[in-house]
């Protein structure tokens, strides 16, 4: 296993992700491991059953990723993968009450007058 310094990493992080493809990475901060780089790649570790989904699922939990590119890094649907957040406690809607139910209104007068 390779280590670099915090000071490494920011100067050229580029370099250690080339670095972390081969092995993991010890991110060191002052003579103490810091963290961790590892490689992601479709052969090993997303590879794992519900891998994709947990990361997916923590990503849109913390509002890095939008539940269409959550969905999409999951290998689901949107709707598959907003059902599975709802089952894990994970709101889906993100807003005011407010704006929901006026949104929901929206989309319900649309569908009526679809359906005429």
């Amino acid at each position: 296993m390779k280590a670099v310094n915090v000071r490494q990493l920011k100067n050229n992080p580029s370099e250690a992700l080339r670095m972390a493809r081969k092995q993991p990475l010890v991110v060191m901060n002052r003579d103490q491991p810091e963290a961790v780089l590892f490689h992601l790649d479709d052969e090993t570790l997303l590879a794992e059953p519900g891998i994709r989904m947990a990361l997916a699922l923590a990503l849109y939990k913390e509002e890095a990723l939008s539940v269409g590119r959550a969905a999409k890094f999951a290998d689901m649907s949107p709707a598959e993968f907003m059902q599975y957040a709802s089952k894990h406690g994970v709101a889906t809607f993100r807003g005011n009450v407010r704006s929901t139910l006026e949104d929901a209104k929206s989309l319900d007068a649309w569908l009526k007058k679809r359906r005429s």
